[in-house]
């Protein structure tokens, strides 16, 4: 795959002039017009269910996509997910990544380490853990019986949304995900059960840049469980 900057251009109007500028710089912020990310956030009606446009009044514009100077020893294609910051950076040639905001865990619900995409899904159904259901025991009145047991079936009223990448470490599925959101809003906070959420137009994006076997680093955060894998949605 050619993670360069230019393999980004279409999928990133306008990214070109901001990616050589320094980060934050009001020129960059400029590059980055309203009306780019308009676009880039507009409603999707070619997809197996429509997408709604994003409201940007309601989102930090510091958490919308853009590629950014990124220095690490990770490989070209890996991501990297910093909970402090609620950044996930897709690493490119040169320096580079394509960074992208996320919703993280809440206080108790976040963990770190290193794990692959085993799996990926579009429109994905859910199945919440058990231990979802012991704490939301009204969370069972919503679900329906899928071939994997009881579950809500992808669409547009699913927290999964529009995509999901599944995290395995050797041959053990993590049950942690990165997924899509109907509550972009919510990106940029401290909100999950450990799931690693985006706005879908950005899931959509990095979902059509990874392949299987993608390496994902989730950094250490304040409370976080290391590699201790446990049921999250």
């Amino acid at each position: 795959m050619d993670l360069n900057r230019r393999a980004f251009v279409l999928g990133l109007p306008a990214v070109a002039v901001c990616s050589t500028l320094p980060t934050g710089s009001s020129l960059a912020q400029m590059a980055m017009s309203r009306s780019t990310y308009q676009a880039m956030y507009a409603p999707i009606d070619d997809d197996l269910y429509p997408i709604p446009g994003v409201d940007l009044s309601r989102i930090n514009q510091n958490y919308l996509r853009k590629v950014v100077p990124y220095e690490t020893s990770e490989a070209p294609g890996t991501i990297v997910i910093d909970p402090r910051s609620r950044y996930l950076y897709l690493v490119l040639r040169d320096g580079m990544a394509v960074r992208y905001g996320v919703g993280v865990g809440r206080s108790g619900f976040s963990w770190s380490g290193t794990a692959v995409i085993k799996d990926k899904q579009e429109w994905p159904d859910w199945y919440p853990p058990k231990e979802m259901f012991g704490r939301q025991p009204e969370l069972m009145e919503q679900m329906g019986e899928l071939p994997g047991g009881a579950g809500m079936p992808g669409g547009p009223g699913n927290p999964l949304g529009a995509r999901a990448m599944y995290l395995w470490q050797g041959n053990k599925d993590t049950l942690y995900r990165i997924h899509g959101t109907f509550e972009p809003w919510t990106i940029g906070t401290n909100v999950s059960s450990g799931c690693i959420r985006m706005i879908n137009q950005d899931v959509i994006d990095l979902y059509n840049h990874t392949p299987l076997g993608t390496k994902v680093v989730v950094r250490g955060s304040a409370g976080s469980k290391r590699n201790q894998a446990a049921p999250r949605s």
